[in-house]
């Protein structure tokens, strides 16, 4: 999928003349060139097409699907070869929906793609310690040796109520949970982190930042229309205090960024009028030097893959893949890369994601980006 669309009208063109099997290539090899040109996709991107990562292939026959019934799946570098990663709504690895299911829980992954090994350990099936409270959670980071996760209440619209901040500094073992939150009548809604090197190692500065989508319509979980998403920042030694947190307010007229204490003050760091998900992921790519967000766009659970890219955590943004009815049975809804399996170079990727019916597990694969020359 480049950035030239004369060559897709020139294959859109020549199909005709291919008959049936050029029809049957093009839905194939070429979707996402037709999605490109707006025949299998909703409607243009928000952004510009990015120049550095000019496109993606996706690897279907590194499919992995484990933990059947258990959903989300958000991931963080803890340090070496260990990572953490949250899901709801089931018993985890090993489980199943029903076999050791619960509202929230957390595993430890540890090894190298894709002979890694799995372990529940709090909440779900057969887990080293058991889950302490429930709610979902899109957002897990890990800082040094402490574990911090963003928790909201419950399923469908109680996801609304509130983000909670929890913490654990016994690698998961046990968590607490803030004194405060972010509330529905704030609208920041399942907030996530930018995720980073191991232990937060490589981060773009002192700070950690947040992305969270603006609420819109609390009716459901749905794509937010229009579609806002924020950004907040916080010292990396004082995420537990909520007076130090900061959002983004916009840019300067020299095109920094402008930061406010005041929630009522800020600005989206990204806009799409076709809508943003209800969950978001930011994940720095050291290797190409790139922050990658990836949300939805025009309606959930259809797959509607929007991926983004840019140099700062503010931007400016640039389309890398618009998608609609994105994998295998078109149901997903949140997507985040894994830091610990991605090249040096930052061209191979893992892709975690998740979402309804058969999406509705772990769900993992390998792929590609094809990056521009500098």
């Amino acid at each position: 999928m480049g950035n030239d669309r004369r060559w897709s009208w020139i294959v859109l063109w020549l199909l005709p003349l291919l008959g049936v099997g050029g029809l049957l290539v093009s839905l194939t090899l070429g979707r996402p060139l037709l999605q490109y040109v707006g025949i299998l996709g909703p409607g243009e991107p928000p952004y510009p097409w990015s120049e550095r990562i000019v496109g993606v292939e996706f690897d279907w026959e590194t499919h992995q699907e484990m933990a059947e019934g258990s959903d989300n799946w958000a991931v963080t570098w803890y340090r070496d070869d260990i990572q953490f990663t949250t899901w709801g709504d089931g018993g985890g690895f090993g489980g199943t929906n029903t076999a050791g299911r619960v509202s929230l829980g957390v595993a430890r992954l540890e090894g190298e793609w894709p002979t890694f090994r799995a372990r529940n350990v709090w909440g779900g099936y057969e887990a080293e310690h058991p889950a302490q409270f429930g709610g979902k959670s899109y957002g897990i980071l890990a800082i040094g040796e402490t574990l911090y996760m963003w928790v909201s209440p419950g399923s469908d619209a109680e996801n609304y109520r509130e983000a909670r901040l929890a913490r654990s500094m016994d690698g998961g073992a046990t968590w607490e949970r803030a004194p405060w939150a972010f509330t529905q009548e704030e609208g920041l809604i399942l907030p996530t982190f930018a995720q980073f090197g191991p232990g937060y190692a490589d981060a773009y500065d002192g700070y950690v930042y947040i992305y969270a989508a603006r609420l819109q319509d609390g009716r459901e979980l749905k794509v937010q229309k229009p579609g806002y998403i924020d950004l907040v920042r916080v010292p990396r030694e004082e995420l537990w205090d909520r007076s130090a947190y900061e959002f983004f307010a916009g840019l300067d007229g020299a095109g920094k960024p402008r930061w406010t204490g005041a929630l009522a003050d800020r600005e989206p760091v990204f806009q799409n009028a076709a809508g943003v998900g209800w969950t978001v992921s930011v994940t720095y790519n050291r290797g190409l030097g790139r922050f990658l967000l990836a949300t939805e766009h025009t309606a959930s659970f259809r797959g509607n893959l929007g991926l983004y890219e840019a140099p700062t955590p503010w931007g400016p943004w640039r389309t890398v893949g618009y998608y609609a009815n994105w994998g295998r049975y078109g149901s997903t809804f949140f997507w985040n890369f894994s830091n610990r399996w991605t090249s040096e170079d930052g061209r191979r990727f893992v892709l975690i994601f998740t979402g309804t019916g058969r999406n509705d597990s772990w769900n993992a694969l390998q792929g590609v980006f094809q990056v521009a020359p500098r």
